[in-house]
């Protein structure tokens, strides 16, 4: 058959553009491959956003990326130490460096450890908090210092003369921390410090001062669940002075407490070095993930309130905020995903 001069130019127009719609594909398809055949092993550290969000990845890079991927059981300083000298878990998908500062920042430096990305992309928090409410029944209330100048508001239940502050059980970091900043402020007089038995403890009694809406002052921290679910407000500590930091938490320091607020610990994903190297499209997809505290936060109000564990916690997750992880990755492996759930 005989083409006309127009046909040859539409049939090479149809042949370039079948070339260039392969290579595409091409592309996208070699963008959506893990690119190794070894186990990319993942810590679930013991906190709860830590672990659902290994569970996240996990799904993902399996059903999305076709990577054989493993959750163990991680914390800090043991994953951050095997990480660095063994090269596995690969992947720390909330590491917290503050603990592990110069250990962490020696690996970064021997090419031995990766930072891909913030996985709390505003910071991690800690203070003194209260509830809205009762800040918008108490407009002043915006400091530590104005708040402590009023213990009537907060009564301690078992002493309404002072005020009380709720603090961390004993044995916590923060039990320190807050015990320190008590001295600090010379709140002995007016004010009770309250050291709950647990965690549980800790949160029962704001939860039940919210769902009261009775006023309370207590020390939290985040992302967690109790602020996805109550709307608190965290008091103005003044400015963060990681020395006088470093020596309210140091049983050891000669010096006298100090006042500063909470310095914000860096959250990473962290991750052996040879990720980045034999699994380039895993480390790209790392590199997008991080989270607002809100948002982990928010997701972490599910776990809670239906005592679901970190996978199912995961998979509510990926079905209810396709809007945010589909942005991690490539159209083909979302779908992927999404046929999964």
């Amino acid at each position: 058959m005989t083409l006309k001069s127009g046909g040859i130019a539409v049939a090479i127009a149809l042949a370039f553009a079948s070339v260039a719609g392969n290579a595409v594909a091409a592309d996208e398809n070699a963008a959506s491959t893990c690119g190794t055949d070894r186990t990319i092993d993942i810590a679930e550290m013991t906190w709860p956003s830590a672990a659902a969000l290994a569970h996240i990845h996990s799904r993902i890079l399996e059903a999305g990326y076709g990577c054989k991927v493993e959750v163990v059981t991680g914390d800090t300083v043991p994953t951050s130490t095997s990480m660095l000298t063994r090269g596995t878990p690969a992947v720390a998908p909330e590491l917290w460096t503050s603990a592990i500062e110069e250990q962490w920042q020696q690996g970064l430096k021997d090419g031995k450890v990766v930072a891909l990305s913030d996985a709390i992309t505003d910071g991690t928090i800690e203070g003194w908090f209260i509830p809205r409410y009762t800040q918008e029944a108490n407009p002043e209330l915006t400091s530590a210092e104005a708040v402590i100048a009023h213990p009537e508001i907060f009564p301690d239940p078992e002493d309404s003369s002072k005020g009380r502050l709720y603090s961390c059980p004993p044995g916590w970091a923060c039990e320190l921390s807050t015990t320190a900043l008590f001295e600090a402020f010379d709140m002995k007089d007016k004010w009770n410090l309250f050291s709950p038995g647990s965690g549980g403890a800790l949160d029962a009694s704001i939860a039940r001062a919210f769902t009261r809406e009775e006023p309370i002052l207590f020390y939290y921290w985040g992302p967690t669940a109790i602020l996805g679910k109550f709307d608190a407000v965290q008091l103005d500590l003044g400015e963060a002075k990681p020395e006088v930091y470093a020596c309210n938490t140091d049983p050891d320091c000669d010096d006298a407490p100090g006042v500063t607020a909470y310095p914000s610990s860096p959250a990473v994903v962290g991750a052996a070095a040879w990720i980045q190297e034999e699994a380039p499209n895993v480390a790209a997809y790392f590199s997008k993930v991080g989270l607002t505290n809100a948002q982990i936060s928010e997701l972490l109000v599910y776990g809670d309130e239906n005592q679901a564990d970190a996978a199912a916690t995961a998979e509510n997750f990926l079905k209810t905020k396709e809007d945010v992880w589909t942005t991690w990755v490539p159209a083909d492996v979302a779908d992927k995903v999404k046929a999964t759930l």
